[in-house]
């Protein structure tokens, strides 16, 4: 695999209808887990399989596999560093393996991205830099920018953990992007949710600021709520359900 990247878990969950029938092919979400967490939060606190069955069998949501990466907890970073490269991971292994492994329905139109904390803040900055491959990008309490991180006052790591998050600060690649960007930003259905008590609050509505300047079209939603999974769990199903709101029809 890529520099830095040995073995790489994900979570994966199939729908239905997966195993019945061998011929159809479905649409795909990436969900990113946030700082320090793993691929198996989605399923073990926000209940992803259950959730997901559910909005199936009463006919609120489409089928669709749902991937759950991990970017290991100890660098709890989406993104390139000099020796650790998961951003060109993702997109040049990781995606293209899982969607030759599974039956995925090809295209833009069919593949969303969505995270918490440092996993919203990726799905963000994937969407700014991938416009071309993501038809939702649905941020949970997005961390956006470097923050002080109580977790992380004594980890020697943190200061280029931190850098490379402000290194990749999309609400600044939005403000200084080209016209032909922000075309491309269009593209994208943004999906803002954020609790009112969130630390992170203040980057993602200045990150909505930053869509407003460009007149690059968004929802936001803001809801009583902190960092945590009793906010974390209902915007899951908040965002399975946006994500197939948004997709074709057949």
């Amino acid at each position: 695999m890529l520099q830095g990247i040995t073995e790489r878990e994900y979570s994966i969950y199939l729908p239905p209808s997966y195993e019945e029938d061998k011929a159809k092919t479905y649409p795909i979400l990436y969900l990113l887990h946030g700082g320090g967490c793993s691929n198996t939060d989605w399923e073990q606190y926000g209940g992803l399989s259950h959730l997901a069955d559910s909005l199936i069998a009463c006919g609120q949501m489409e089928e669709m596999v749902v991937v759950c990466p991990e970017a290991n907890k100890d660098n709890m970073i989406w993104f390139n560093a000099d020796h650790w490269r998961y951003e060109d991971f993702m997109f040049r292994e990781f995606m293209p393996y899982i969607e030759r492994t599974y039956r995925i329905k090809p295209g833009k139109a069919y593949r969303s991205v969505a995270g918490f904390s440092m996993g919203g803040g990726a799905a963000v900055v994937y969407g700014v830099l991938h416009p071309d491959l993501f038809n939702v990008v649905y941020g949970m309490s997005c961390y956006l920018r470097a923050q002080p991180l109580e977790f992380l006052k004594n980890d020697p790591s943190a200061p280029w953990r931190q850098k490379l998050v402000d290194d990749y600060n999309p609400i600044l690649t939005i403000a200084n992007g080209s016209e032909a960007d922000v075309e491309a930003w269009k593209t994208v259905h943004w999906f803002i949710d954020c609790g009112d008590k969130d630390f992170t609050y203040d980057a993602n509505i200045d990150l909505i600021a930053s869509f407003r300047k460009r007149s690059i079209p968004y929802e936001l939603r803001v809801k009583a709520g902190g960092h945590d999974w009793n906010y974390w769990r209902p915007a899951l199903r908040d965002a399975l359900l946006y994500v197939s709101s948004q997709l074709p029809g057949e």
